[in-house]
């Protein structure tokens, strides 16, 4: 029997309420409380205030991190913003407070020196910012704002996260796509991929993908016109979809996901969770070196991430993501042994483009 497992709220979704609620206390002088937020896919969540200050020019709130049934190291941690006006035609602009940590290492989807605040964070923070501009300040009022975002204590918890090897120092990354924080439970997930198959092998769908994350599931979709039955939430388990599909065939099958996650499956990793295996730079030096790029070889294996190492390649004109998709179709066919599935890969990067694709043997990608 499948437990039904409680969503929790990631630290951006957390930031983007607190943000919300000090921007209005700053127009308005009244702290909402609660205060909703719009969050992708249409969720509106509303967050309960644990802290708040209104001073003569600034704004401070906080919410506390309720990581559902989800084993966070962030659960239960303050996120706290504060807001107040910032130069002008500087736009919605973002700081780290304590806790949070700063960009040291090349690689990752913000610059070095930013604040570890990726990129969708920002991208609610500043909608949230303009929502509430647009509600309550005065006609001629900017959305001239400066953002900062603070974790008490986050520099602690952050050495129980990957940050201090991703060159993250100082505290912890404000993150997430979604805002919801999906619980993490292998025997769930691992049904869930094996009700999908089998409803998918029901409605005779002769092409199935299984995608890691939904950017790489909108691609494949769009990319061969796959219907939502078609698509297997995959997550990390690549091995269970493998070796499900290995005893229930379908004849085609595509598995796509973010460059650094296949790079795992090109290394023989069926699991490709952060906490269960790593991206192996010294196989993607390999890849380069085979490919004739002796030269790339050192560089990549002292690379800060898989991100980092693709860039480097793509520099000197090397399509380290074909590379790593070929590896990856090996794998997969290897654990698909003869069952009768045709199996490619396609890679994509963080902004969602394609950058490694490899077709199944025999067969041209359509």
């Amino acid at each position: 029997m499948v437990t039904e497992l409680r969503y929790g709220w990631t630290t951006g979704a957390c930031a983007t309420a607190a943000t919300t609620a000090a921007c209005t206390a700053l127009l308005t002088g009244e702290f909402p409380d609660p205060v909703e937020v719009l969050l992708p896919k249409g969720r509106r969540p509303a967050f309960a205030l644990a802290t708040e200050e209104l001073g003569p020019d600034s704004a401070t709130a906080g919410v506390l991190k309720d990581a559902g049934d989800d084993p966070d190291v962030t659960h239960g941690a303050l996120i706290v913003s504060t807001v107040r006006r910032g130069e002008p035609g500087s736009g919605v602009t973002f700081r780290a407070g304590p806790g949070v940590g700063t960009v040291t290492l090349p690689g990752l989807p913000l610059a070095v020196g930013e604040p570890a605040i990726n990129p969708v964070p920002r991208r609610l923070m500043t909608e949230a910012v303009e929502r509430v501009c647009a509600e309550h300040g005065d006609s001629g009022d900017s959305t001239d704002f400066v953002v900062e975002i603070s974790i008490p204590h986050g520099e602690d918890m952050a050495r129980h996260t990957w940050n201090p090897r991703l060159g993250i120092l100082g505290g912890l990354s404000v993150l997430g796509t979604t805002g919801v924080v999906v619980p993490y439970s292998c025997s769930a997930w691992i049904d869930s991929i094996r009700r999908g198959v089998d409803v998918a092998r029901a409605l005779g769908h002769e092409h199935v993908a299984g995608a890691v994350g939904s950017t790489s599931e909108r691609v494949v979709a769009e990319l061969y016109g796959l219907p939502e039955t078609a698509l297997l939430d995959m997550g990390d388990f690549a091995g269970a979809v493998l070796k499900y599909l290995r005893r229930n065939p379908v004849p085609r099958l595509t598995v796509a996901g973010g460059f650094a996650k296949l790079s795992k499956l090109a290394a023989g990793y069926l699991d490709l969770h952060s906490k269960r295996s790593q991206v192996d730079l010294g196989l993607l030096a390999e890849l380069a070196e085979g490919a004739g790029h002796a030269a790339l070889a050192g560089p990549i294996r002292e690379a800060n991430t898989a991100l980092h190492a693709l860039e480097l390649a793509h520099a000197e004109g090397l399509a380290l993501g074909e590379l790593v998709a070929e590896r990856a179709r090996e794998v997969a066919a290897g654990v698909l042994g003869d069952a009768p599935v045709a199996v490619d890969i396609v890679a994509i990067d963080r902004a969602g483009t394609i950058v490694g694709r490899a077709q199944p043997r025999g067969r041209s990608v359509e």
